[in-house]
């Protein structure tokens, strides 16, 4: 069983997080994927830093110009990820970000670099499945999982598609818009969840939106997943404005969130 299939076989709803690599240095990135995992997170989602951020809101743009700004290189996201491996052989790493850092090299050359980083999957957010022809194919050759997005614009004519080649989970874009502006309603997020899974065996993780452990409770009793990203990445920024290590601040927003997520399942069991 994959890192993945572990992740979401659980007889309970998993956390996904995200952060942005080298958000507020590449130094500090080690310490902050530490806290991820102290605080509970079961799936770790790290981001290519990038300058033209297209589908994410104010939070998460500032922290790929800070991680920018900081220096950050892809060699530092990879020896990152290497280390996280090391330190946390069972915790799985995806890496997300946009085609132009992937592909700059070439996709075999990426596809090559997450294989001996021992990274599970990846999420290239602006290569839909229909233009995908490198990239995708480049890391299923490795073994590595194609996360692909499905979103409430995706229909039915094109969601085979999105399917066909996904693997690992789905991630559902519950807005039509960009991370940690609005939150889709619980209703509407429900019934998104059905269709899919009507549609695949993949598990569905939900994001975009989700900022507090009430909110991560309420698609928890819904989906296999609840990512969150723009509420720890805000955590990191406040902590990095005042001089101080966000890991601390990091740990304990993400147990919270873990025990609300991790808890909803049971909830709506009983």
């Amino acid at each position: 069983m994959s890192r993945l299939s572990a992740a979401f076989s659980k007889s309970r709803p998993a956390l996904v997080t995200f952060v942005t690599c080298g958000d507020p240095s590449p130094s500090a990135t080690p310490a902050i994927l530490d806290a991820l995992v102290e605080g509970g997170a079961d799936v770790i989602e790290l981001g290519i830093p990038f300058t033209d951020p297209m589908a994410d809101g104010p939070a998460i743009q500032r922290a790929n110009l800070r991680s920018l700004a900081a220096g950050t290189r892809t060699a530092d996201i990879f020896a990152i990820a290497n280390g996280f491996r090391a330190r946390h052989p069972d915790v799985p790493l995806v890496l997300m970000g946009y085609a132009n850092p992937m592909l700059r090299r070439g996709a075999a050359w990426f596809a090559d670099a997450c294989a001996g980083a021992d990274v599970d999957g990846v999420i290239c957010v602006d290569t839909p499945a229909e233009e995908d022809g490198a990239l995708g194919p480049a890391l299923r050759s490795q073994g590595i999982a194609v996360i692909r997005l499905a979103t409430p614009t995706t229909d039915a004519e094109r969601l085979p598609t999105v399917l066909g080649s996904a693997s690992g989970f789905l991630y559902y874009v519950s807005v039509a818009g960009i991370t940690g502006m609005q939150q889709a309603a619980s209703a509407a997020v429900a019934q998104a969840v059905a269709k899919l899974k009507a549609n695949t065996d993949l598990p569905i993780a939900v994001g975009f939106g989700v900022r507090t452990p009430e909110q991560a409770a309420a698609i928890a009793e819904v989906a296999d997943g609840v990512v969150v990203g723009s509420a720890i990445v805000d955590v990191i920024a406040a902590a990095a404005a005042d001089g101080v290590d966000p890991a601390p601040a990091v740990a304990n927003l993400v147990r919270d969130l873990s025990g609300a997520v991790h808890a909803a399942r049971k909830e709506m069991a009983a």
